[in-house]
């Protein structure tokens, strides 16, 4: 607007007041004119035309364009942008959390002259952050302090389900939530690692304690195998004795004794002592 100004004033003056090739002068001066009518949106925004300060319906895409002189164009960024953000939350059981997170977001091109209307340029500053902050400092909340870790990834996908249902309204995409860090008090922590410790050397010395009851079965278990052995192997003796017992008959004796004898008689013999009589074995 202003190169349009002072480039038709510039024209008019020369016109008037100079002749000849001083009027190249005046063509100047609507060079300028026409230049402040020409306007570049680069890749990746949109250009939300105002007149006067109102927000028009209409937009610019990427690209040269030529627009009246009473125009005003606001260049609405349409990238993937990324917030870093910092921040304290309450787990359900009152722990203070130190949170380190990022979130990628990106404004639509068909809305954003809507955004620019109704919240302006710092939108990031007006909607986007605090939203970030209360939907993250909600899901926290609905979580115990120990869960936090082992729940992150859930975490991050409920914090963008609810910031990406509150933001669509302005135009917001929510591309993506990533808690990078989770970090507790120097009390809780150590509270935490007492309590592991503790649970570790419980386990410990059940596992000890059911090993110690497996080899006491074991033991038992071999004690009765041998006293049922030996009992089965006295049996058994008792057995073949009695059968070898009973096997035992008065030929059978002397057959033996005649299997034994080398066939020389006693040398003494006493009114004791008496002379075994050979029978026929048949």
């Amino acid at each position: 607007m202003i190169f349009f100004v002072a480039g038709i004033a510039a024209a008019v003056v020369l016109f008037i007041l100079m002749k000849g090739k001083l009027k190249a002068l005046a063509a100047l001066g609507i060079l300028l004119a026409l230049c402040g009518c020409i306007v570049m949106i680069p890749t990746g925004y949109t250009g939300v035309v105002t007149v006067f300060g109102r927000v028009t319906d209409k937009t610019l895409e990427a690209g040269l364009h030529f627009v009246a002189p009473w125009y005003s164009i606001v260049k609405m960024d349409n990238r993937t942008q990324r917030a870093s953000i910092e921040t304290e939350c309450f787990s359900s059981d009152i722990q203070q959390v130190d949170v380190i997170m990022s979130v990628n977001y990106s404004i639509d091109k068909e809305t954003a002259q809507e955004l620019y209307k109704t919240v302006g340029r710092n939108y990031y500053e007006n909607i986007v952050y605090p939203r970030i902050l209360e939907c993250t400092k909600a899901c926290f909340s609905q979580y115990t302090a120990e869960s936090l870790v082992a729940n992150r990834n859930v975490l991050s996908g409920r914090i963008l389900d609810e910031l990406s249902d509150d933001m669509r309204s302005f135009g917001v995409k929510v591309i993506n939530v990533s808690i990078e860090n989770i970090d507790f008090t120097d009390a809780f922590t150590d509270a935490v690692e007492a309590k592991q410790v503790a649970e570790q050397q419980k386990l410990k010395a059940a596992i000890e304690q059911e090993q110690l009851t497996l080899e006491a079965e074991a033991e038992a278990k071999r004690a009765v195998l041998k006293a049922e052995s030996d009992l089965e192997v006295a049996k058994m003796e008792a057995e073949s004795n009695a059968v070898l017992s009973a096997s035992f008959s008065d030929k059978l004796i002397e057959y033996y004794y005649i299997q034994k004898w080398n066939g020389e008689l006693p040398q003494v013999v006493s009114d004791s002592s008496t002379v075994p009589i050979l029978r026929d074995m048949d």
